[in-house]
This record gives C-alpha cells, structure tokens and sequence, in this order.
C-alpha cells in the first residue's frame, strides 16, 4: 500500500492517533443527528486534503464502519495513486452519464467500484476527464447516486477540489451532510482560508471543523511531513 496511507501502514504512529481523533471527533457529532456524506476540501492546492481524507476513510473502515471513499477532484484527483488503481479507470465521472448503471447498485458495484486491501472500504475513482465537470457534479444523477450510496455505506467521504478559484467543492458542499477544510502550516494563507470558509458558510455548508496539516513535529517520526 502507498506510503500516505499511514494508518494502514504505521497504525501505531503518533500521525495514526492523531487521524484517529478527527474520527472519533466525528463520530461524536453523529451520536444525536446521524449523517453519513463527509467532504474534504481545502483553500488551496497542495494542503493535504487527499492523504487527510484517505486515512480518516481508513479509519472509519478499521473501526468497522462499512466506508465508501470518492475521488471527486474530478481535475486533478490523485487517490487512485494511492490504492494503486490506473489512472483511466472507470469512476464517478463515468458513472454519473451512465443512466442504466444508476439503476442498478450490483451494476455500479461490478463496473465502477474497486474493493481495497483494507476490509470495509471501497473504493470509487474519479473517473475519465471531462470538459464540464461542475455540471456532473450539479446534475440530478448525482444526487440520485448520494441517496444510493446512502442506503448502502455508514460513511461516504469525498475528496474534491479546493474551494478557491473552482465552483465543484461549492456544488458538493451543499449536498453533503458534513464539510471539512483541510489547510497547511506554512502553505496556507489565513486569509485565503477565511474566504474559503465565507465561502462554502454561503452556500450553507454544514462546516464539521479545520483539519490543520503538516504541523511541525518535535519528533524524527518520517510521516509528520505529512500530518501531525
């Protein structure tokens, strides 16, 4: 499995704990409004918010959650890197101009989702490239596939694209149950993700919280360059 995938890798590492916290921060919220629909985005590129999300998605699997991770950075997603899945394959992008697999969950099941090493966690990629990707996303058959993947995941995380400068993210936030910023120590600009936040706070995205990334670590542990 790919280096990033640190709680699969290295579950007992400080990083490990640290994903694990943003689960069972997480989980708390769900005890009295359950939801299942979690969006990870961020300000900019290059904040992290892929590794973030694939490990928390990991570590809802491991607590024995059945999870559904998404590639919806239809753009530039790279979580195919990281379960080792060619970058051409069938995906979300596939799936949601495809009438007659929305029809049928074993259908989308066979022909677009990938079953991971990791028990309980599935896999959608994001899909052949496309000219209109903020339209997919906006169209009814997504919202017909969320409502499917309700019926069958305890979670549904996705990773999109950061808010800045792209309406996706916007379009997924409101659609989703919970959304969660992803910034960078160094990297991130705070008032960029203040506008980010204004941002995703008017098309009434239900913010879960600021996962802060690549917080320098007193430590030599090797993925604190990742998250700490």
């Amino acid at each position: 499995m790919n280096d990033e995938l640190v709680i699969y890798n290295k579950p007992k590492s400080s990083i490990s704990e640290n994903i694990r916290t943003i689960r069972t921060n997480l989980e708390f919220m769900n005890t009295t409004k359950k939801f299942k629909t979690i969006l990870f985005t961020s300000s900019i590129g290059g904040e992290g918010k892929s590794f973030v999300a694939a490990n928390t998605a990991i570590a809802f699997a491991q607590a024995g959650k059945k999870v559904l991770l998404i590639d919806a950075d239809i753009r530039k997603g790279r979580l195919h890197l990281l379960f080792n899945v060619p970058s051409g394959a069938n995906g979300l992008t596939n799936l949601l101009v495809d009438e007659d697999a929305l029809e049928s969950y074993k259908t989308i099941k066979d022909e677009y989702i990938v079953q991971t090493k990791i028990d309980n966690l599935s896999f959608l990629p994001r899909g052949s490239a496309v000219p209109n990707p903020s339209e997919l996303l906006e169209s009814p058959n997504a919202v017909k596939l969320i409502a499917l993947f309700k019926l069958k995941y305890d979670y549904i995380i996705f990773d999109c694209c950061p808010v800045i400068g792209l309406p996706d993210a916007l379009i997924l936030a409101r659609k989703m149950d919970k959304t969660i910023i992803v910034c960078s120590i160094g990297h991130t600009p705070s008032d960029v993700l203040e506008n980010a936040k204004k941002s995703l706070e008017n098309v009434d995205a239900n913010i879960a919280g600021v996962v802060v990334n690549r917080v320098p670590s007193s430590n030599n542990d090797y993925y604190s360059k990742y998250y700490e």
